[in-house]
């Protein structure tokens, strides 16, 4: 590698590194780690002491030192910039050059590109997914495949940057010896190449916040914009930032992480996936919460039903997006009567959303914009979103928010084979540097994978019964497993099913449980 900052090591190279990695964007980065990684470490300690709280006994509740907060009206997060205030449908994808243009060009009025769950970190992909943010922003991305040219278009959606969580290191960049944290790196970047840019093209620094579990992470990543805009000589406040609500703890201080973001908050996200996996985290050691099949955890179960409607409200009262959660179906050509019924469901779930209160919805296939915008048009009109829902009836009710009854819940061979099986499948995926999935017509990332394995670790040392009879077992585990790889591997020979099938056995056998998956796999990509 050329010439590089002190302190600062590139550990590999990648196409459009040049570009990317320069002297002064490293610098960037290296600043905001060095100032923040502190404060980040003791975070991620504390929610190591917090979960060692709930292994104990203990149930969540919301904050009494921040009641004040909670109880006092007089607040309110900053006006959306224009170009961020009508959200009525947004599409998710990968940082990858293709996906982008498609979703840029989808009719969708905003596009979360996603250098998170969707996105194998592959040092590539990372590098890739930066440069083609950079050519996003000034209308030159495109490329040529033997089949198709893909430009974008003259209208295309708003873009929002997801970075990674706070749990993440970029293990290809280091900073005086350590790893950077993938948060600052993703932000950084981004915001060092693209937010001048932004803001002279009449857009501005959008991101995404993932995988927060307290209000005081969000303050950090508070901090870490008011740094980055005098940095960089941009205006305070420049920066709007929707953090997703995906962990069960973050749903007790809604208020609070708005608050703290307040000049910079743009809303707050019902992350679904994310949230069930956090939920099974969580209490993996209680056997009176543990959840039936995923298939049966669905947006009407109680648990999920107080989180949305909260979030609602909690948005709306702060004059906040409140942005509703994946549609997932990937429509087939080849299937009619499938699409058919999957587009019903999906309808039927922006119809909730929309009736519920919620400004916008998420999808996963251009082809589903089309049917979640014409529900959320039903319901806005010309209005770009419906914040006069204050939803008042809505309390903070802490039981609510931790009644995992089920209604006919139960924990079935099937929903345990399926589990086996979209993990491996997912795995086999990610290693293989393909972050977003194509699994039985749904569009999965990991979260997907985080569902299944926890699932089947929680069901195994609890000794769960599976249809009402015979304990999961180990034993059980690795016969149904061996069934699930056999036919994945007789459908796709040349995929990575030994690694795949080693990391999902690692994560569910092992004794300790591993906070994300992620963590434990990052290492094994190629």
């Amino acid at each position: 590698m050329r010439d590089l900052p002190p302190g600062i090591q590139v550990t590999a190279d990648a196409e459009h590194a040049a570009g990317v990695l320069t002297p002064e964007a490293l610098s960037f980065v290296a600043d905001l780690h060095r100032r923040f990684g502190p404060r980040r470490r003791e975070l991620l300690a504390a929610r190591t002491a917090r979960q060692a709280e709930f292994d104990a006994g203990k149930l969540p509740g919301f904050l009494p030192k921040t009641a004040h907060i909670r109880e006092d009206d007089g607040w309110k997060v900053a006006g959306a910039p224009d170009d961020l205030n009508d959200r009525r449908v947004e599409i998710t994808g990968p940082a990858e050059p293709k996906m982008m243009v498609n979703a840029l060009n989808s009719g969708a009025r905003v596009f979360m590109c996603d250098f998170e769950d969707a996105l194998s970190p592959t040092w590539a992909n990372v590098v890739t997914g930066q440069w083609a943010v950079r050519e996003a922003v000034r209308r030159r991305l495109s490329l040529k495949t033997d089949a198709k040219t893909y430009e974008l278009n003259d209208e295309i959606a708003t873009l929002v940057i997801r970075p990674r969580g706070w749990h993440l290191d970029e293990a290809h960049v280091t900073i005086d010896g350590e790893p950077v944290s993938a948060s600052l790196f993703d932000f950084g970047m981004a915001f060092f190449h693209n937010a001048t840019e932004q803001l002279a093209r009449g857009s501005g620094p959008y991101f995404y916040l993932p995988k927060l579990e307290s209000h005081l992470e969000a303050r950090l990543w508070n901090d870490v914009f008011l740094r980055a805009q005098e940095a960089r000589g941009v205006p305070r406040g420049s920066i709007r930032a929707t953090v997703l609500v995906e962990h069960i703890l973050l749903a007790f201080e809604m208020d609070e992480v708005l608050y703290e973001l307040r000049e910079h908050a743009a809303g707050l996200n019902a992350g679904r996936w994310d949230y069930i996996f956090s939920l099974i985290k969580t209490f993996r050691s209680r056997d009176d919460m543990v959840l039936p099949d995923r298939s049966m955890v669905t947006m009407t179960v109680p648990f999920m039903r107080a989180y949305t409607e909260l979030l609602v409200r909690t948005c709306h009262r702060r004059g906040a997006h409140a942005m509703g959660g994946m549609a997932a179906f990937i429509p087939s050509r080849r299937d009619p009567e499938v699409n058919e019924k999957a587009l019903a469901a999906v309808r039927a779930d922006k119809e909730r959303e929309s009736g519920d209160g919620f400004d916008g919805t998420w999808v996963a296939h251009p082809d589903l914009v089309p049917v979640a915008r014409e529900v959320f048009d039903r319901v806005l009109g010309e209005r770009p979103n419906q914040k006069d829902r204050q939803r008042p009836e809505v309390t903070d009710d802490a039981e609510a928010l931790l009644d995992v009854r089920v209604p006919d819940g139960r924990i079935s061979e099937a929903g345990v084979r399926a589990n086996i099986s979209v993990g491996l499948a997912y795995l086999a995926s990610w290693l293989a540097g393909n972050g977003a999935a194509a699994i039985n017509n749904l569009m999965e990332d990991a979260a997907t994978a985080e569902i299944s394995r926890s699932q089947l670790w929680q069901w195994r040392t609890q000794a769960t019964p599976i249809d009402g009879g015979e304990p999961m077992t180990a034993g059980r585990y690795r016969a149904w497993r061996d069934d699930e790889l056999g036919t994945l591997r007789d459908a796709m020979p040349d995929a990575p099913w030994d690694a795949a099938a080693e990391l999902l056995d690692e994560l569910v056998l092992s004794d300790d449980y591993a906070t994300f998956l992620t963590l434990v796999a990052y290492g094994r990509l190629g």
